[in-house]
């Protein structure tokens, strides 16, 4: 916990904020200029299709989560707060008898619900087949964004996005998505002929499109690579410290709790911000920005608890 606080601590001194926490609005915190802009991060990792609250018995997690407080909370943020963007990080599949009984409908229909603006790709989303993958995303409303995972001779040829752009208030956000190695995690005729590209590379390669020719402003990352292995696997960790261009990582797999982002160095000393917040849709994570002039002189992170 000490480690934790002291990296709620870190993000909040480095981008200049005051140390907000808990219930304290957005609005109390450094505005900046007349010209500065707002902008809200709302994210989800890792729900496996848990769309009712955890039962009430007696559990450290009774009484937690579900869809329809998650949708309450989402509104009530969207009412305070005018620029607002909702992600996932993947494993939206697999988990409660919901999945067993209608393979991911109702979780994709609940997530259309809530206004979703993109979602990334998890290994459990592979598990009833990648035919059924083609049936179930291909309900959502919103972009499924993945850069390191190569579908060409699938059926999901054309049915995702390496990335997209979104603009609020001149604010340009752009959002790509990577993939965890789905050799020895996902059975082969699962995931068929999709090929695996190298994340590093691809973080790398897609960041400075985003950047330079898509002229955004900041750079997220949802990646389902895990947060931090003991080994040499790529995780968001690696992933930070070897990339440039990315501002937040969004991660999943690894069903990591942080009470607020934790930063690591890219190559060219600059922090990228990485946050996660567990599983089961018991958590909200939520980031919330302040730009001047195309930058962002301020920001705070948190992990709101859906109850």
């Amino acid at each position: 916990m000490d480690a934790l606080s002291s990296n709620r601590r870190q993000f909040l001194k480095f981008l200049g904020t005051a140390a907000v926490i808990g219930t304290v609005a957005p609005d109390t915190l450094a505005v900046g200029q007349a010209k500065a802009t707002s902008l809200t991060i709302l994210h989800t990792n890792d729900v496996h299709s848990r769309l009712d609250p955890f039962p009430m018995d007696g559990g450290r997690n009774a009484g937690k989560g579900g869809i329809a407080r998650r949708a309450t909370l989402i509104k009530q943020i969207r009412q305070e707060q005018k620029n607002v963007l909702l992600f996932d990080a993947g494993d939206v599949f697999q988990g409660t008898p919901y999945f067993n009984l209608y393979k991911g409908e109702p979780e994709v229909l609940a997530m259309n619900r809530l206004g979703y603006d993109a979602g990334t790709i998890g290994n459990h989303d592979f598990d009833g087949g990648i035919d059924n993958m083609v049936t179930q995303f291909g309900k959502a409303s919103w972009p499924l964004l993945i850069a390191n995972y190569d579908f060409k001779n699938t059926v999901m040829d054309g049915r995702t996005k390496p990335y997209r752009v979104f603009e609020k208030e001149g604010i340009r956000v752009g959002v790509f998505g990577l993939g965890i190695q789905p050799e020895g995690l996902i059975p082969k005729d699962a995931y068929k002929e999709t090929k695996y590209l190298d994340p590093i590379e691809l973080g790398n390669d897609t960041a400075a499109r985003l950047r330079s020719e898509q002229h955004c402003d900041y750079v997220i990352c949802l990646s389902h690579l895990g947060f931090k292995y003991d080994d040499a696997t790529v995780s968001d960790n690696v992933l930070a410290a070897k990339t440039r261009n990315i501002d937040l990582i969004i991660g999943g797999h690894t069903h990591t709790f942080l009470d607020a982002p934790v930063a690591v160095n890219n190559p060219d000393g600059q922090p990228v911000w990485i946050n996660q917040v567990g599983f089961a849709g018991i958590n909200l994570g939520r980031i919330d920005l302040t730009f001047e002039q195309g930058k962002a002189i301020s920001s705070t992170g948190k992990s709101v608890e859906v109850k």
